[in-house]
């Protein structure tokens, strides 16, 4: 006897709860005020009415777009079943207020939209069809953006949760159809859609040419609805495997350089050096390829002495800034005499984006040929001093390349201390002036600047003194010409010498 009083009680209790909301939600639709709200004349009921998010009538209609039922479903089962075709649709019935809202469908070639009218905790969401009552409920700027996103060139598609296809515009369907000519649009996903909110790059192959393509594909998602947009980057990737192939080109070539070469970024960052680089520094490769600052480059070049060693370290860093500070204007260019015996030219070159390239050469054998040729120069030059004969040699083109001290004294010239050359021309006008007239001068010159065949010749000239000279003319190498002034005259011990000679031998 006690269950049924208390089963009777139950039941009493439970249309006690649902009366007055029954009667408040027949009050709110049948108010003066709600039928002001904007309703279409002549819309078919296809309505949901919830309270507090639980559906409280459903009208017959409805049941054929949605099926629920009253009292036993709630806001989030019409949410999950319609959400596919209405991706905006709210997850939660707005409960603040009142107000209403339109819903268009996720696919804009779709018309059938929905009305979401509230107030406080009663929710009304209708389902109207435009076709049925002549009004397209969209705003003309729906209207606009949804013709936009059709008419864009750049392909555009939206997936459920599930990555079924909800929607695509004309160039998403294009390019399947080049990508996937012989399958249905709806059968597979033109991309893989296995990424989070970030850009991949993606590649497809036009079946009709065989050209490979590559895209950008951007994911974004809004509520439950993945959106996606692709942008055609094939001139971007060819334009960076030029840029590598570039890159990888330059590299080998540097690597077939006996200069060593070091290459620092505008953050001052070693970006790039060659093989010559660890052979003329002894750097480690390890050290190198760590990418150190040009700072530590060069204290470290400091620690394995192929530097020249500065007084102080106080002194050494404000060598390595000019140094860096010099390179980035293109102006330095130095010469490294190293303690073991290497002499290095070194090289600062800008280079663009506020980069810096240092150029290591070891010229330690130029620099011992060079030696070398100097002192054999130097040991002529004090073997021809010793002469008494005056010589002078003049170059093809006819300028003095070397002369003898006996010549610089008997014309009193110093060719060294001129400022420029010195040619056959300004030769002759100095003899000239030292010299008797009536001289073939002109026949000199000829012979000097001429570079055919020519053989030895001599003349006698007179100074202006009275000294007896004999000047001898001889083509060498190059088509130079040496001259030669000699004084012919005997020293007593040649006469001496000369006269026993010629004496009959005592027997």
């Amino acid at each position: 006897m006690s269950l049924a009083v208390a089963s009777t009680f139950d039941i009493a209790l439970v249309i006690m709860a649902i009366l007055p909301s029954g009667y408040v939600a027949y009050l709110w639709l049948n108010s003066p005020e709600r039928k002001d709200k904007p309703v279409l004349q002549g819309e078919p009921e296809l309505s949901y009415l919830f309270d507090h998010g639980v559906l409280q009538h459903a009208s017959s209609a409805a049941q054929q777009f949605c099926p629920l039922e009253a009292g036993h479903h709630e806001w989030p089962d019409l949410y999950h079943n319609i959400l596919p075709r209405f991706g905006l649709f709210p997850d939660k019935p707005p409960s603040t207020g009142e107000g209403q809202m339109i819903v268009a469908a996720t696919d804009p070639k779709i018309q059938t939209m929905l009305r979401i009218n509230w107030d406080k905790h009663l929710c009304r969401v209708v389902v109207l069809d435009p076709k049925d009552v002549g009004v397209d409920l969209r705003s003309e700027a729906e209207v606009t953006l949804s013709r936009v996103r059709s008419d864009v060139s750049v392909p555009l598609w939206h997936t459920d949760q599930h990555h079924r296809l909800l929607w695509y515009n004309d160039a998403y369907h294009k390019l399947f159809n080049v990508s996937h000519p012989t399958l249905a649009i709806e059968s597979r996903a033109l991309f893989p859609a296995d990424f989070s909110n970030t850009t991949h790059r993606l590649a497809l192959r036009d079946q009709t040419t065989g050209a490979k393509n590559w895209y950008a594909v951007t994911h974004s998602q809004s509520r439950t609805t993945n959106c996606y947009q692709a942008i055609c980057i094939t001139p971007l990737i060819r334009a960076e495997e030029a840029q590598r192939n570039f890159v990888q080109t330059l590299t080998k070539t540097f690597a077939q350089l006996s200069i060593g070469l070091a290459i620092f970024d505008r953050k001052n960052q070693l970006v790039l050096f060659n093989p010559a680089l660890i052979d003329l520094t002894g750097l480690g490769a390890q050290f190198l390829s760590a990418r150190p600052e040009i700072q530590t480059f060069f204290d470290k070049l400091r620690e394995t002495r192929k530097i020249p060693e500065p007084k102080n370290y106080a002194s050494w860093l404000n060598t390595v800034s000019e140094l860096i500070s010099a390179a980035h204007d293109g102006r330095y260019e130095e010469i490294w005499s190293l303690e073991s015996g290497q002499t290095f030219r070194v090289k600062g070159r800008p280079h663009p984006d506020g980069a810096t390239a240092f150029l290591i050469e070891d010229i330690s054998a130029q620099v011992t040929q060079t030696r070398s040729f100097r002192a054999e120069l130097e040991q002529g030059q004090a073997m021809l001093d010793t002469l008494d004969d005056a010589i002078g040699v003049f170059s093809s083109s006819g300028v003095l390349t070397f002369s003898n001290r006996a010549y610089q004294e008997l014309w009193k010239v110093e060719p060294d201390a001129a400022f420029a050359d010195i040619t056959i021309h300004d030769a002759i006008q100095v003899w000239k002036r030292r010299s008797a007239p009536n001289l073939p001068w002109e026949q000199i010159q000829g012979f000097v600047e001429n570079r055919d065949d020519r053989l030895n010749w001599s003349m006698p000239l007179y100074l202006v003194d009275g000294t007896e000279l004999t000047c001898l003319f001889s083509p060498i190498l190059d088509g130079a010409t040496l001259i030669r002034f000699h004084q012919p005259r005997k020293h007593p011990a040649e006469i001496e010498y000369f006269d026993r000679a010629k004496a009959p031998q005592d027997t």
